[in-house]
């Protein structure tokens, strides 16, 4: 109203004038014609387009298009004043919150407007006067390219400000008031988390080993321009476990441990790591990088997951918004509860084997001990023990192993099979104790003694419980997923998912086998396989698991095997075996496939029956000696299970004969499919 108003006053003056000049032309049009009265031409005027009221017709429409025109300037002159106005406040607003890690009393991220207009003048120089360190130019394009590169390595030793999309200001009080000249960060702990922890990622893997590894690779081979980011606890990048119970106990270079470079069986040299530090990009780069890629953010822990807003917490405090999630939590080892109440002496001779780190340390160990005894019969071990009592054949060292079992690998092997096994670890060097339940573990002298149920004891410097895998659950409760009372583990679906976005691999995950059923497979090569298919379903491709993926255990680099499907010693057995000659060995198979991973040499393509052997088959006890075989495990007279006994790159066929389930009447003759009996 005041903008009309003012307007009005300017063109008053205009519209009196416009009057007067009608008014005078009326007066000397009656002057002129006297017949006819003044007031005449003064009606006629305000009726009719004659004379003078063409002139008062275009001067109302003057003064009308000049109100209209007052009226528009002014609504556009109140909106751009509005719009200023609030492009201001946000502006003082956000200047606010980036001064926030700056300064060292607490500042409001939404002053109220009554703040805002008296601190107006005052802020105003202040975006000029330091926009470089909150707002960095965007680095060009070889940079990104190379920074993966040099920095890669060591992701948490970054010590450049985050971008301005970074939730830099979301910082806890105690960071925030930090002073801006902190010294040279040197470890993942006394690294702020807004320096290293994206806002959000597109795909986010949860869990650094082989399952997230294969699910980023795979992620990546059908999205080439998907942002991958993986989370672990552990300081590492992605590594394969295998190693570190068979290969690297036998390497003869005394740096392995700093190294973690071993020789295969087949005497070619590789690192436990997937890939080199230069093949991830780095966590800050991430959403700025190109051609997307795969980084890895070490050293912080998932410890709350909100999976309606799509978002987790880590340790620090720190959040991650994701579009779509993969869990590959994977396992924490099992210990002994008797060992847990024996106290901290105890605890602290004790290992749990499952990391780089414990590598490391039992490595440490077992060369400044006199003895050191394992407790448990399975895989990991087994494993354990054929290694450390190759070591102790070079100094001085005693190694036990100890089992409930009444032989080695007791519940997986058949008996026989279980005690053939038990003799070679014997060979090995290592002091067999069977049935043996452990009763209590005290430290005396700086010696463990342990007592069995039985009465026996033994007395030992150093413990390792190699007694099984708890699958990390952790983060069950907070995302309200379900888990396996029966098996354990995140229990999803056959396509691998626990939530319309949310998908498990690995050992934590609980599946649906189409063939075998409900299951939760603690293996290699299952993580592959697993973390593979969860990838390509998390880029949309919704496919069942069907794969049988398949395990193999080495006793050193002359016997091992390779097994598939459910292999439990309580079900039915029938083994054929067959004399081993120098190529049926650990070794001569990674020659033969160039890897000493054996799983990678695999295909997934339908396996076709080679020629059958027509070599009798030779019984199950041909002179108590199992050089090489199959060995069939069955379950309402069907398949499930096949072990390859020194039997190596045969592994499709097995797996061809557990899909297709049918009921064999003699296995004699479907183990002549597997040629065990050729030279």
């Amino acid at each position: 109203m005041l903008t009309c108003r003012s307007v009005w006053r300017k063109l008053a003056p205009l519209a009196r004038p416009s009057s007067a000049v009608c008014r005078q032309s009326a007066r000397r049009a009656g002057l002129n014609n006297g017949r006819i009265p003044t007031c005449v031409p003064a009606a006629h005027m305000s009726t009719g387009p004659a004379g003078g009221g063409a002139d008062n017709v275009k001067y109302a429409l003057m003064v009308g298009a000049a109100c209209i025109g007052g009226l528009t300037y002014a609504y556009l002159t109140v909106k751009g004043d509005q719009q200023r106005y609030q492009e201001r406040i946000t502006e003082i607003a956000s200047r606010s919150s980036k001064t926030a890690t700056e300064e060292p009393a607490p500042i409001q991220s939404e002053p109220p407007a009554a703040e805002v207009a008296e601190t107006e003048a005052v802020s105003e120089p202040e975006p000029e006067a330091a926009p470089s360190p909150e707002e960095p130019s965007p680095p060009a394009p070889e940079e990104e390219v190379l920074s993966p590169e040099a920095e890669a390595a060591a992701p948490s030793e970054t010590t450049a400000p985050p971008p301005a999309d970074e939730p830099a200001v979301e910082a806890a009080p105690e960071e925030a008031a930090a002073p801006p000249a902190a010294p040279v960060v040197e470890e993942v702990d006394s690294t702020p988390a807004s320096l290293n922890v994206p806002s959000h990622a597109p795909y986010l893997l949860i869990g650094g080993g082989t399952a997230s590894f294969a699910a980023a690779r795979s992620i990546r081979a059908r999205d080439p321009g998907a942002r991958v980011l993986i989370v672990t606890d552990e300081p590492d990048l992605p590594y394969m476990r295998p190693p570190l119970s068979k290969e690297l106990w036998f390497s003869d270079d005394p740096s392995v441990t700093e190294t973690l470079r071993f020789k295969q069986w087949n005497g070619k040299e590789r690192s436990i790591y997937f890939q080199p530090s230069s093949f991830y990009v780095n966590p800050e780069e991430l959403d700025r990088a190109e051609n997307g890629g795969v980084a890895v953010l070490t050293g912080k822990k998932v410890v709350h997951m909100d999976v309606r807003g799509n978002k987790v917490k880590l340790d620090d405090d720190s959040e991650i918004s994701y579009d779509k999630c993969l869990i590959a939590t994977g396992g924490v080892p099992r210990n002994l509860q008797v060992i847990e109440r024996a106290g901290e002496e105890v605890m602290k001779k004790t290992t749990l084997f499952r990391k780089v780190e414990d590598f490391k340390e039992l490595d440490k160990v077992s060369r400044s001990i006199k003895s050191i005894t394992i407790i448990g019969g399975g895989f990991l071990g087994s494993e354990l023990a054929c290694a450390l009592g190759r070591r102790s054949a070079e100094s001085d060292l005693e190694v036990v192993q100890m089992f409930p079992e009444k032989g080695n690998m007791g519940k997986v092997l058949p008996e026989y099979l279980s005690n053939w096994t038990t003799e070679k670890v014997k060979r090995e060097g290592v002091k067999i104790i069977s049935e043996a339940l452990v009763k209590s573990v005290t430290c005396k002298d700086d010696k463990l003694e342990i007592q069995l149920k039985d009465g026996r004891s033994v007395t030992t410097d150093h413990i390792v419980a190699a007694v099984g895998l708890e699958p990390n659950v952790d983060l069950a409760k907070s995302a309200g997923l379900e888990v396996d009372s029966d098996f354990g583990g995140f229990r999803v679906n056959a396509e691998l998912q626990a939530r319309s976005n949310i998908w498990v691999a690995g050992d934590a995950a609980c599946f649906y086998d189409i063939r075998l059923g409900r299951r939760r497979v603690e293996h290699h090569d299952h993580a592959v396989v697993s973390g593979r298919l969860a990838g390509e379903n998390m880029s949309g491709a919704s496919k069942p698991y069907w794969h049988q993926s398949m395990f193999w255990s080495d006793l050193g680099p002359d016997v091992g095997y390779e097994a598939i499907g459910i292999v439990d010693s309580s079900l039915p057995t029938v083994g054929v075996f067959a004399k081993a000659t120098a190529n049926d060995t650990p070794r001569a198979a990674t020659e033969k496939s160039g890897t000493g991973i054996r799983s990678e040499s695999e295909t997934e393509d339908t396996a076709m029956s080679p020629v059958a052997s027509v070599t009798p088959a030779l019984p199950v006890d041909y002179k108590d000696e199992y050089g090489k075989g199959v060995i069939f495990y069955l379950r309402d007279k069907v398949v499930v299970g096949i072990i390859l006994w020194n039997v190596f790159n045969r592994m499709p066929i097995a797996r061809k004969i557990i899909k297709d389930g049918e009921e064999h009447a003699d296995l004699n003759e479907v183990a002549k499919l597997f040629n065990i009996h050729e030279d």
